[in-house]
This record gives structure tokens, C-alpha cells and sequence, in this order.
């Protein structure tokens, strides 16, 4: 998905020569803070852990290496117990105390194990990384350099991908870490002011981070850490992320400092991990996103009400959003990431079905394509419709930022089948994307006058159809507000 300020191939390469030469011929001050780094695992091959523990330290200076802290979150690999602390005492041997581990009892998910690690550094800076890495050259001193000159930022440096089955490295570009409504992570150009610097070495401004965080060892204390009512995984860096700017830090994504990440062919603790994001997900909306809480229910078509999803006690972490004296998030939605769609013309959202065959639902049909189609009811995103005040109906899922455009169910006003279209074009070009509808009513277009509705062909099959209205119904899943 590309957003504004996205460059072409030929562009992006010159950037990255340039960006290379650039951060090859910076000089950083001799007196950094100290660091920890601490690697996170669960069920890791030993392999990759020793390549991480030796990449670190080969290419950490090491006045400033102050320990590397092993957080395993109670793997079951016996390679991980004997022979792992065998060649951590190869280390210790030259250098007592370098290498650190804390194995948990239990598994305690990621969030709690970064946490882990955290109380047992002692360095003043903090490198929470996963064990699946290596590091590159100079890659500490930047972040370092940053963080000497602002402890309340929260750094990333750049990932490039290597594959795991293949081991070749796809070098990244440095880009903005950022989430959709589901708060599920991607990568985002950075603000058009980076781009405006004409220096691809400088720190970019980042509305969140992708779990992998340098930080001020006592600032990440002060703002609490991370979540431990988080569960097994995901959305804690998107937690994190908001609550440092909310109260009073920053995140920056950090082009010199270079990492590179195996990827994982699945995450290590389950191949499904839609059910413990969905439930962190709304934990976090319940503490910090205000009056826009809605829009995680949405994003997961979930009720606004009786949802029945068991999100843990958030009292404590609502206490330490005050103690903080947090900005609202709506600030944040204004000054930290406006292209983040606040959703606020969205009145209702769900299946909608007809009165006449109500295991039916609308669906976006065969994709790409353009005409939707009645389907039995299986209530996924193919399924999800959305109805705005304005009067549009998006067909197959809504999009969760401004740079991108929603399909809008049509009436061309020629022949009798419904099509999808580009939003924002069908508004240009003055198509028929408006329609009254109320629950339990007639869906009508207003250029035409036609309604949507469900006839039999002659093949017996139900087909979505326009024509003069004859007093079919539809309803639609959940109600934000009566319409």
C-alpha cells in the first residue's frame, strides 16, 4: 500500500545511496549512554540466538555494550537450557555478568517478557529487540546519539527482511511504522516535512513502532513500561506508541541504525493470533482512544455493547494515564497522525440482509470485480457493509485512512445491476453512490429513485437488482446511531 509522499523505484534508490554515503561519515560523541539489549524468545533456534548474541557483540562498541539480557518466555526446546548457557559462559568468562538470562516459570506472552527484560537491565539506555536479528555497523551510536540529546524519545532503527527459508536480506527503506483501526501494524512514508529535509539520514516523526523500541531505561519506566495486562501477543507496541505520545514523548524511526530481522514463516506462540490481538486491541481502545473506542468494534465488526470479549481490569493503567496528565487522543488524531480516518460519519456497519431471504447477505463478489452479489451469510470482511450519514454504502470492508478510498455501492441508472465504485472518483464524476435507508426500511437511491432489492431469475437463484421500489427491507448488523 503506498501513501503521500511514496517515492518512484528510481527515487527510492538514489535515496538509499545517498542515505548510505551519508550515515557512513557521521561522527557520534565518545560519551553515549550505556546500553542493554535485551532479546526476547520463545521456542528460538539456538542458531539464530548465538548469530544475534555475537552480531551484538562484534558491532557494539564495548564501552558502550553494558549487558545482553536472554528473556526466554519458558520455551520447550532443550537446546535452549544446556547448551545455550554453555556458550553464554563462554562470554561471561572474559567478561562476568554479559550476558544475562531470565527464563519464566510459565508463558507470560510477549508484552510481559519485554517487561521482564526491562527490570533486569541496568544499562541507562534499553534495546528490546527479538531474538531473530543481527545487527549491522554503527548501528547502536545513532540511537545513542538521539536519545543523549532527548531522553523522551522512543527510537526504532530500520529492519531490513531476511527470509527465512532462504536467508536472503531485502534491504528496507527507513519509513514510518503506523496501524489501521484493527491496530494492526504497517509501514507508512513518513510525513512530507522528512522528505522536505533532503536528508534521508535524519530521525523521522512515526505515530507508532513495531515492537522492536530503544528507549531511556528510567523515561520508559516513568510512562510504565508496557502493558502487562497484554496478552500472549499483539497491539502492546501500539499501546506503547500512543501512550508516549499522549504522555509527553515522541517515536522516531532512526535511517542509520540498521537491523536485520529473520521473519518468521508463523509467529511462534500459535498461526492464529487474530483472538489475542482482537481482545488486546480492545483493551487498548477502552484505555486510551476517548470518544473513538468505537472504531475498534468496527474494524472488527464487533457490537459497540455486550461484545463478551474479557479485556482484564484497566483500572491501574487508566490511574497512570492520569498521574501522566495524558493529552486526549483526538489530539493525537490531529497532531501526531491526521491521516488515520476518524470513522466519524459512520452511523451504522455489519452484514445487512433483506427480509426476504435473511440468510442471504450483500458481498463484494469476485475480486477485482465490480458488481456485489447476495451470499450466504458468513459474517467476514467480504460481508462487512458500512452505511455514513452522507449516504453511501461501502461494500467489502472500510479502509482506515484518508489516502485511500472506499467502494461504494452505485446505481448507474442504466440496466438492473448494482456495481462497487472508487468513492472518491464516483464523487468527482457525480455517480449515483447516494441512498436513504433506515433500519428495517427500503435501501433508495436519490438520482434514481430505484431500490436495492433481491429477485429470483430464471435459474431460480437470488440476484441483487435495482428497479422501482415494490417495499423490501433490509437491515443491517449493528446501529452506532438510530438513522
Amino acid at each position: 500500500m503506498k501513501s503521500p509522499g511514496c517515492f518512484s523505484p528510481v527515487s527510492q534508490f538514489f535515496r538509499q545511496f545517498l542515505f548510505t554515503v551519508i550515515c557512513s561519515v557521521k561522527i557520534y560523541p565518545k560519551d553515549l549512554p550505556t546500553i542493554s539489549v535485551i532479546l526476547i524468545y520463545f521456542n528460538e533456534a539456538l542458531s539464530v540466538i548465538k548469530r544475534a548474541i555475537r552480531s551484538i557483540i562484534d558491532k557494539t562498541p564495548a564501552r558502550l555494550l553494558k549487558e545482553i539480557i536472554l528473556v526466554d518466555d519458558y520455551s520447550s526446546n532443550e537446546d535452549l537450557k544446556l547448551a545455550l548457557d554453555k556458550y553464554i559462559d563462554v562470554f561471561n568468562k572474559d567478561k562476568p555478568g554479559l550476558i544475562k538470562k531470565v527464563r519464566h516459570e510459565r508463558q507470560m506472552g510477549l508484552a510481559k517478557a519485554r517487561i521482564s527484560g526491562w527490570k533486569a537491565a541496568t544499562g541507562q539506555v534499553v534495546a528490546i529487540l527479538d531474538a531473530h536479528i543481527e545487527v549491522n555497523l554503527e548501528w547502536a551510536e545513532p540511537l545513542l546519539a538521539r536519545i543523549k540529546a532527548d531522553r523522551t524519545v522512543v527510537l526504532s532503527p530500520v529492519f531490513d527482511n531476511v527470509r527465512f527459508d532462504t536467508l536472503e536480506v531485502i534491504e528496507y527503506i527507513a519509513s514510518a511504522h503506523a496501524f489501521d483501526w484493527n491496530l494492526w501494524c504497517m509501514y507508512e512514508s513518513f510525513r512530507p516535512e522528512w522528505y522536505n529535509n533532503n536528508d534521508p539520514s535524519v530521525p523521522g516523526k512515526s505515530p507508532s513502532i513495531m515492537g522492536i523500541l530503544v528507549a531511556d531505561r528510567q523515561f520508559l519506566g516513568e510512562i510504565g513500561v508496557l502493558d502487562e495486562g497484554m496478552t500472549i501477543y499483539g497491539g502492546e507496541n501500539v499501546e506503547l506508541a500512543i501512550r508516549v505520545w499522549l504522555c509527553g514523548g515522541s517515536i522516531e524511526v532512526v535511517p542509520c541504525s540498521k537491523i536485520a530481522h529473520i521473519e518468521r514463516e508463523h509467529k511462534p506462540y500459535s498461526r492464529d493470533l487474530s483472538k489475542p490481538m482482537l481482545r488486546n486491541a480492545l483493551r487498548v481502545a477502552e484505555i486510551w482512544l476517548d470518544e473513538y473506542k468505537s472504531n475498534v468494534n468496527i474494524a472488527w465488526n464487533l457490537p459497540l455493547q455486550n461484545h463478551g470479549i474479557d479485556i482484564g481490569n484497566v483500572t491501574e493503567r487508566k490511574m497512570l494515564r492520569e498521574k501522566l496528565k495524558c493529552k486526549p487522543f483526538k489530539w493525537y488524531l490531529e497532531n501526531v497522525y491526521p491521516l488515520l480516518n476518524s470513522w466519524e460519519d459512520i452511523i451504522a456497519y455489519g452484514a445487512l440482509k433483506n427480509n426476504i431471504k435473511e440468510k442471504y447477505c450483500i458481498d463484494q463478489g469476485e475480486v477485482p470485480g465490480s458488481v456485489p452479489i447476495l451470499y450466504e451469510c458468513h459474517y467476514y470482511d467480504p460481508q462487512h457493509c458500512y452505511y455514513n450519514r452522507n449516504g453511501e454504502i461501502y461494500i467489502g470492508g472500510i479502509k482506515s485512512h484518508t489516502y485511500n478510498s472506499n467502494r461504494c455501492l452505485m446505481d448507474s441508472g442504466s440496466g438492473n445491476t448494482p456495481a462497487l465504485h472508487d468513492c472518491k472518483n464516483a464523487k468527482e464524476k457525480g455517480l449515483g453512490i447516494y441512498w436513504d435507508f433506515s433500519q428495517g426500511s427500503a435501501i433508495r437511491n436519490r438520482n434514481t429513485n430505484r431500490c436495492l432489492e433481491i429477485g429470483q431469475g430464471e435459474d431460480s437463484y437470488y440476484r441483487l437488482i435495482l428497479q422501482t421500489c415494490t417495499g423490501q427491507k433490509w437491515t443491517i448488523q449493528h446501529v452506532i446511531k438510530d438513522f
